[in-house]
């Protein structure tokens, strides 16, 4: 049996995102990576850089049901997961499914309600169920969730807590575009947004056999200790007060196969484990006060770690 394409599907389907998300090749193929390794994406970044559009270009370009929760802090968690309402003609109570029951759901601005109602979402993450009244309901697959929240507004915010932060595979910034990227949003949004005419080009299946072949890419012994040193680093590190935990590690290895099945490889190399654990990592460490105000102080710890932790040879 012919091995599945994925970096075939990975390519077709970033170039079918970028025809939306401009100039942003890198976060479009990160995202599209940590899909295909069945994880879900945290995108932190400033009020109209196209968080959401990516979100919304992700679910459009393939065949599947998508789903979008706008949070605010009078969202329950029966809206997130459903609840069990009573039928006067069957005398029975029924399920009706909440919006968490698509294989694509954009959570837009997470961090606008209560951490209640976050947590309604950490089950169906971790465990791609949702249980309700005591009864636990299967949710479909591909299962994707992309969160979006903006970092510089915390007025009326509730911020993610560490247990919840641990199940996002990855978070990412899309950044402010570069001067000739910015002209071509504007004139291709002229007259319709490209997201109106997007098409989809996988189908759940494609998602499905390409999930399934990056679980097949190998991970040497050598490159799986070179994960577990990085993250016993971020737990070590005098500028951190909780470095992430053994969820932090597997999710790197497991980024680190996307990233070598993305490029046509059936083994993981070290340079593969350093150009995502920014991603993986950043967002599962917890920065002294006296770093926390300044910018970008994850990110420049855990490139400090990339500096500091020996690499592999020969693996």
């Amino acid at each position: 049996m012919k091995a599945y394409d994925v970096a075939g599907a990975a390519r077709l389907l970033a170039d079918n995102i970028e025809t939306v998300i401009k100039g942003k090749h890198d976060a479009v193929l990160m995202a599209v990576t940590a899909l295909l390794c069945q994880g879900h994406i945290l995108i932190e970044d400033v009020p109209g850089v196209g968080k959401t559009m990516l979100a919304k270009a992700i679910a459009t370009s393939i065949d599947v049901i998508f789903k979008r929760i706008q949070f605010t802090p009078d969202l329950l968690p029966s809206d997130i997961t459903g609840s069990n309402l009573y039928n006067q003609k069957t005398g029975e109570f029924e399920f009706q499914p909440g919006p968490v029951f698509a294989n694509i759901v954009l959570a837009d601005e997470i961090n606008r309600t209560t951490p209640r109602t976050q947590s309604a979402l950490l089950e169906a993450m971790d465990e791609r169920q949702v249980t309700v009244d005591g009864i636990t309901h299967t949710l479909a697959r591909p299962f994707f969730v992309a969160a979006t929240q903006n970092p510089v507004d915390y007025h009326g915010t509730y911020p993610l807590p560490e247990g919840q932060l641990d199940r996002f595979l990855i978070s990412l910034s899309i950044g402010y575009p570069e001067q000739a990227d910015e002209e071509e949003v504007v004139r291709s949004q002229l007259l319709r947004h490209p997201i109106d005419t997007l098409k989809p080009v996988l189908k759940g299946s494609d998602v499905l056999q390409a999930q399934e072949a990056v679980r097949q890419v190998t991970v040497s012994e050598p490159v799986i200790g070179y994960c577990v040193d990085l993250v016993k680093a971020t737990r070590a590190s005098d500028d951190v007060i909780l470095g992430a935990g053994p969820r932090g590690t597997l999710a790197l290895a497991r980024m680190a196969q996307g990233v070598a099945a993305v490029q046509g490889r059936d083994y993981v190399l070290p340079d593969d484990v350093k150009t995502v654990a920014p991603a993986v990592l950043k967002h599962r460490i917890v920065a002294k006060p006296a770093l926390r105000a300044g910018d970008g102080a994850p990110r420049k710890i855990i490139d400090g770690i990339l500096d500091s932790v020996a690499v592999p040879i020969g693996s």
